[in-house]
């Protein structure tokens, strides 16, 4: 009998599943970093969501008991996650940014993104007047994630959110479908500006891929259920952040602002362009390697 046959005998209220459930990911070294950052969150996440009860749940029902059936449902997840050691937003097929829910499965990345506190602030101080913002772009978007976010931050501006990736986009679509957003939010297949002819935007934001080879073979195991796509970007980390570079003073208003998540390879980045005004931006949650560049910047590059 193992542990998770025998787990219901001691077993009985939602409290105990979390608490067991945490204690054995601790004990089998998972990772966290896609949505929680530990293993009581995580334990949590999964419990409610085999529940179907809301991850905001009132603390009271905790001592809820579980019947039966429920205390497989919760084991089972559980169980998923420490043996397949993927990430509990693949498992549950739901993730959050900047407060919202998102589909996400293995065709994408998921969401967990330090801009998400830029836009809750409409990217105060660096965009003095956010009513004047009338086109945004989400470059490399993933799972709609930052263009949705920016839509409902920016409800008067139009958002083009791009990928490369025919199967990203079909999870963003469904993402803008169930918000509501077809009217204001469109998807558009583009190895970066390739497809972005004649369009220009106040705002360019992206999250691309940027981890360095050499990092992406070392990184946990969660990591690799994640698409390689999203991630890998040559020796530095820098191949796909040099092109937007190159590229981005075509797709800039004249006011605009480029800004760009490159996480650890913000050093390699430094060395690369010395002479760079790159401004890193701060974050209160949590969260570096994030530049910002004003339009008149990227131009001189």
């Amino acid at each position: 009998m193992t542990d998770y046959d025998d787990a219901p005998t001691y077993l009985h209220t939602i409290r105990d599943f979390i608490r067991w459930g945490a204690s054995r990911m601790n004990e089998a070294g998972l990772h966290f970093g896609h949505g929680t950052d530990n293993a009581v969150d995580e334990a949590a996440a999964l419990a409610l969501h085999a529940l179907h009860l809301p991850p905001d749940l009132h603390a009271e029902y905790f001592q809820a008991q579980l019947t039966p059936p429920e205390q497989r449902a919760v084991l089972q997840l559980l169980e998923r996650r420490i043996v397949e050691r993927k990430p509990a937003a693949y498992l549950t097929q739901r993730a959050w940014f900047m407060g919202l829910p998102f589909y996400v499965d293995e065709r994408v990345l998921v969401p967990r993104s330090p801009l998400a506190e830029l836009i809750e602030r409409h990217f105060a101080p660096w965009l003095p007047d956010s009513r004047k913002v009338e086109h945004i772009l989400d470059l490399g978007t993933g799972s709609g994630c930052i263009g949705i976010a920016c839509a409902y931050a920016f409800p008067d501006a139009q958002v083009d959110v791009v990928d490369v990736s025919a199967e990203a986009l079909a999870v963003a679509r469904h993402n803008i479908v169930e918000h509501g957003l077809e009217d204001q939010v469109e998807a558009i297949q583009s190895d970066l500006f390739s497809a972005l002819k004649g369009r220009h935007y106040d705002l360019i934001i992206s999250n691309p891929p940027y981890v360095a080879l050499e990092e992406l073979d070392s990184l946990p195991p969660e990591y690799h259920h994640e698409p390689r796509l999203g991630l890998a970007a040559g020796v530095e980390g820098l191949d796909v952040v040099m092109e937007i570079l190159q590229q981005s003073s075509d797709y800039l208003k004249r006011d605009g602002l480029l800004i760009v998540e490159v996480g650890n390879a913000q050093y390699a980045l430094c060395e690369a362009f010395p002479d760079v005004p790159f401004t890193w931006l701060e974050f209160e949650r949590g969260g570096q390697g994030v530049f910002l560049l004003n339009a008149a910047q990227v131009r001189r590059l």
